[in-house]
């Protein structure tokens, strides 16, 4: 039984970090390891009710979308800061 859930949950946390070519945006590494961690979670608590592969199904695709949403919030608070940054050296010219 530990094995079920061992194996796919090791399997996901491996492909979060399959970005050699370092070709993954900071999005898409945002999404996906959302999605990851939903899964794993989902798999955990659908093991407990029956049935894993919807449980991580459906985790999944809540963690890709809280991973989504922690990414715009992210690019708001640099587009803010950034914002600030310029602002403040305009002020000093």
């Amino acid at each position: 039984m530990k094995l079920r859930i061992l194996a796919p949950a090791l399997l996901l946390l491996g492909l979060t970090a399959c970005d050699e070519t370092g070709q993954m945006t900071p999005t898409t590494q945002r999404v996906g390891g959302g999605a990851a961690l939903g899964a794993l979670g989902g798999l955990a608590i659908g093991s407990i009710s029956g049935n894993a592969g919807t449980g991580a199904l459906i985790g999944a695709a809540a963690g890709g979308a809280g991973g989504f949403a922690w990414d715009q919030h992210q690019r708001a608070r640099q587009r803010s800061f950034n914002q600030g940054v310029a602002a403040g050296r305009a002020s000093t010219q």
